[in-house]
C-alpha cells in the first residue's frame, strides 16, 4: 500500500493560497487518476483511495493545520502500517522558484515545518517528497507570502503544465 500525503491548511480560506499547492495538486491526482470521492474521518483526515501502478494507493489531505500534519499521518501510518519507503508527501517550497518541482527520497525538512513535523514523530526523514516551488516576494514576509492566493494565471499554469509535469515524473 502507498501513501499520499499533501501538506496544507484546511478550510475555504485557504484553498487556493501558496502554502496550499499540495493540496491543489492531490485534487488534480485524485481526478488524473480516477480515484474515488474523498471520505472523511473522524480522525482528522480525509481520503480518496485507488489503484496507482499496480498498488492499492491512499490520498490524505489531513484536516490539521500544517505545523501539525503529523497528528493525521501518524495515525494513517499505524493503521495501516505503511512503511516510510512507501509514503510520498507533497509540498511547497519557497526556496524554488514557481513551479520548480523536485522529487526526492529522504533528506532534511528544508525548513518546512510540516515535513519537520512528521519527520519528528515518524521517527525517520526516509520518506519521499514532492516539492513544488512558490518562489518568493521579498515584498512579503514568509508568513504574509505562502498564505496569500495565487494569481489566475499562476493557477491556470500549475493545472495545464505544472501538474502534469509533475505528474508525469512521479506517476508514470
Amino acid at each position: 500500500m502507498k501513501l499520499i500525503v499533501w501538506l496544507g491548511n484546511p478550510g475555504k480560506e485557504y484553498a487556493i493560497t501558496r502554502h496550499n499547492v499540495g493540496f491543489l495538486f492531490i485534487d488534480f491526482l485524485r481526478d488524473t487518476l480516477n480515484f474515488e470521492p474523498w471520505k472523511e474521518s473522524k480522525f482528522k483526515w480525509i481520503i480518496s483511495e485507488g489503484t496507482l501502478k499496480g498498488e492499492r494507493t491512499i490520498l490524505l489531505k489531513p484536516l490539521t493545520f500544517m505545523n501539525l500534519s503529523w497528528e493525521s499521518v501518524a495515525a494513517l501510518v499505524n493503521f495501516y502500517k505503511i512503511p516510510p519507503s512507501d509514503i510520498l508527501v507533497l509540498s511547497d517550497d519557497i526556496d524554488m522558484n514557481f513551479g520548480k518541482i523536485r522529487l526526492r527520497s529522504g533528506g532534511s525538512s528544508g525548513g518546512q515545518n510540516g515535513l519537520k513535523s512528521i519527520m519528528q514523530h515518524l521517527g525517520t526523514e526516509e520518506f519521499s517528497r514532492l516539492k513544488i516551488g512558490i518562489g518568493r516576494d521579498e515584498r512579503y514576509s514568509v508568513s504574509d507570502w505562502v498564505l496569500s492566493k495565487f494569481q489566475d494565471e499562476e493557477l491556470e499554469r500549475l493545472k495545464k503544465e505544472i501538474f502534469t509535469e509533475a505528474y508525469a515524473k512521479w506517476c508514470l
